[in-house]
């Protein structure tokens, strides 16, 4: 077993790794001792090791199998279908802003990621942070009676409700992307399937109503579980540095990419997708049954919850 040892990254979550190469084979004893590290920190941190596709790829899989990403071939490496390019551009020089909400990867799918890995190149001069919360503390320090009111309940995760998509893309576009990609409900107090403990499972991007309320009666507990679950305490913000590679675990944390940084200046990550176990179902959303409005008319969404941004009207 390869010797490491952990650094903490905040009192709310996360931890570096020190002593671990990513680049070379790690026998079974390491890989469930960094499993049980991640289970407990829910981030880790591998600082100023730069991967190559084939070394990201082959470190990722010791923690399960990798997603090929073909629900986004856009943004996959045509060599490598488990690399996912998270940038702020796109290949023909278009500017992307990706990620600019609170949110857990894939949660509008029926088998949500367990994890994600993703691998720093390039850095704006200053800021493209990325900041973390903890969804077990969020649901432990819930009062119990709201827990008993919310445990047992669904939330309804909707692609077409993140606030970048609704702003580039045409009424026809959402009603495709929602069609492709149907809203799923998922239980809002979700059990890790590694910890065997309960985890907060709603996200400002996709999080639209709470099953069996319209949208308007589950916006304002939805609003204040985003709220809760980011207060200052249980974020982590991390300052990005080349090399690094943040490992985080999708079924109990959020995380949130900043837009505090010059966009004429590129920020390119790699990223791989673990696959997670199914979760949650299709939503049938007949308008009688629902009561939800359809995506392409949402009001505009409010700012991050947590990140103190603010847009003018």
């Amino acid at each position: 077993m390869s010797s490491f040892s952990l650094k903490p990254l905040s009192s709310a979550l996360g931890a570096e790794v020190i002593g671990v190469d990513m680049r070379s084979p790690l026998d079974a004893e390491t890989v469930q001792a960094l499993t049980e590290a991640w289970h407990r920190h829910i981030i880790l941190l591998f600082r100023n090791q730069p991967l190559t596709f084939e070394e990201h790829i082959a470190f990722s899989r010791h923690f399960g199998a990798l997603d090929d990403h073909a629900a986004i071939p856009k943004f996959r490496h045509p060599d490598h279908p488990e690399i996912l390019l998270v940038t702020n551009y796109e290949a023909g020089g278009k500017r992307l802003a990706v990620g600019r909400q609170w949110h857990s990867d894939l949660s509008t799918t029926t088998r949500p990621a367990k994890g994600s890995l993703l691998h720093c190149v390039e850095l704006p001069e200053v800021g493209g942070d990325t900041m973390f919360c903890n969804m077990y503390k969020s649901w432990d320090s819930l009062s119990p009676t709201l827990q008993s009111i919310l445990d047992g309940r669904n939330a309804l995760h909707d692609m077409t409700a993140a606030r970048e998509t609704r702003l580039v893309r045409t009424s026809d576009e959402l009603a495709d992307i929602r069609r492709r990609n149907p809203p799923v409900y998922q239980p809002i107090a979700r059990v890790h399937d590694g910890s065997g403990r309960k985890a907060l499972y709603v996200s400002e991007m996709t999080s639209v109503a709470i099953e069996g309320m319209t949208e308007e009666e589950s916006r304002p507990l939805l609003q204040y579980l985003y709220d809760h679950s980011v207060v200052p305490e249980n974020v982590y913000r991390h300052r990005w540095q080349l090399g690094d590679t943040m490992m985080w675990d999708n079924r109990s944390a959020m995380h949130i990419a900043l837009a505090d940084y010059d966009h004429s200046q590129r920020r390119i990550m790699y990223r791989t997708t673990l696959l997670g176990q199914p979760s949650g179902r299709v939503a049938d959303l007949s308008a009688e049954e629902s009561g939800l409005r359809p995506a392409a008319v949402f009001p505009a969404a409010p700012p991050p919850a947590g990140t103190g941004e603010r847009r003018a009207p």
